[in-house]
């Protein structure tokens, strides 16, 4: 796995730079969290890793993820647990901004390799946003992301690694989209000195 995991972040450098680590930090434990399940057994059914934005903390902003499971193998992309001030950014983001957002996801070669665009959502518009707002449909997800879902044995296949490579391409200006919010946002302030900019 850290193998592959190192030939992918190899090609991330030329289409998401920002998201080249070391393959040990990309990779996820095999351990499970048994705390508060009743399901106690040690370890997890599939192995997966995770490239994040350089900057970010490991499980935030959007990134890119592959893992492989006795079922399936699966490669997905986007902002799945984004903290709160970066659910704020991305949702007054795309405010302005939604329509250039759905082009990305529109893009044919997009919507013939992933499934519909997936992710949690609120039931009304979240607070202080208009309801009538044509991106409400967007603003109203916790999470934003595509997905697709190989058969297992795409795991044992030599050309693997390119595979998860061409698939994250194609959701690249996805990931650099919702990114972008939360990049502005962590960004340091300028100082202001005597009242002037």
């Amino acid at each position: 796995m850290l193998a592959i995991v190192r030939k992918i972040t190899d090609a991330m450098m030329d289409f998401a730079p920002n998201h080249v680590r070391p393959a040990e930090k990309s990779l996820f434990r095999i351990y499970r969290d048994t705390r508060f399940s009743n399901d106690k057994r040690p370890y997890k059914t599939h192995i997966a890793a995770w490239w994040t934005h350089m900057g970010f903390d490991k499980t935030s902003g959007a990134g890119y993820y592959f893992h492989v499971g006795p079922k399936d193998v699966i490669i997905a992309a986007g902002a799945y647990m984004p903290e709160k001030e970066q659910l704020s950014a991305i949702r007054h983001w795309l405010l302005d901004n939604h329509e250039e957002f759905r082009k990305t996801l529109k893009r044919p070669a997009v919507r013939r390799t992933f499934t519909e665009f997936e992710g949690d959502s609120l039931t009304r518009p979240p607070k202080g946003f208009p309801p009538d707002h044509p991106a409400i449909d967007l603003i109203r997800y916790k999470q934003w992301g595509m997905s697709t879902s190989l058969p297992a044995k795409a795991a044992l296949e030599k050309n693997l690694a390119q595979t998860v490579i061409k698939h994250f391409k194609l959701l690249s200006p996805m990931v650099d989209a919702l990114n972008t919010p939360i990049a502005a946002s962590l960004a340091p302030r300028k100082k202001v000195l005597f009242g002037l900019h």
